[in-house]
């Protein structure tokens, strides 16, 4: 795995995955873990904005209600707004590598660190943390700018993994294995260190 400290922050990129609507076609939006998901991930697109740095935003499709391609929830949600310089990349994978040309843009742009954000923690934002890191890539895994949901037991009916037990098992997972853990004010601020940008907005 490459540390993210050997691999200065002006060489990032950062991922915002699955940042979607279709979510809220669901009946467990309500009880998603992160109610401070959207001011972390603008916080973020703002730093990144302001260091000159790519961002690059996901939308997964798959047979699911809400999730497809047709559907009026297909869209990224309203904070959101991207920029001409800014891909929107349609996967239809977990991680956002093998169904898009992330990598080749990744390349073309010199990037050989990834910001990891999103929506689901320990799905497809953590496959992609893992696919980077196995790809070469230093992994900053931006855990308070990820969002997740209670996950049904599929042989036990009624009982679930709670979401403070799924973040405390992708912590575990990723740390120094695949990724450092990082929050969205110290990215924030290493971003600005390290870039020189002046920030729109934060929070």
């Amino acid at each position: 795995m490459l540390e993210v400290a050997d691999v200065p922050v002006s060489q990032s990129a950062l991922l915002v995955i699955d940042a979607q609507e279709s979510f809220k076609a669901t009946a467990r939006w309500e009880r998603r873990n992160n109610r401070s998901f959207e001011a972390n991930v603008a916080a973020l697109i703002d730093a990144f904005r302001a260091g000159g740095l790519p961002i690059f935003y996901f939308l997964h499709s798959d047979p699911d209600p809400g999730f497809e391609v047709g559907s009026p929830y297909y869209r990224l949600m309203a904070f959101i707004a991207p920029r001409p310089d800014e891909p929107v990349i349609h996967k239809t994978t977990r991680n956002c590598f093998t169904s898009t040309n992330l990598q080749a843009m990744l390349l073309e742009r010199d990037v050989r660190r990834l910001a990891i954000t999103g929506i689901q923690m320990e799905q497809c934002c953590e496959t992609t943390a893992r696919i980077a890191a196995d790809l070469g890539y230093a992994v900053d895994f931006v855990m308070d700018a990820t969002l997740t949901f209670p996950i049904p037991h599929r042989q036990r009916p009624g009982s679930e993994l709670a979401v403070e037990a799924i973040e405390e098992r992708t912590r575990y997972a990723l740390e120094g294995r695949f990724a450092r853990v990082v929050g969205v004010q110290a990215l924030v601020e290493e971003v600005r260190k390290g870039t020189g940008g002046r920030l729109e907005r934060v929070g």
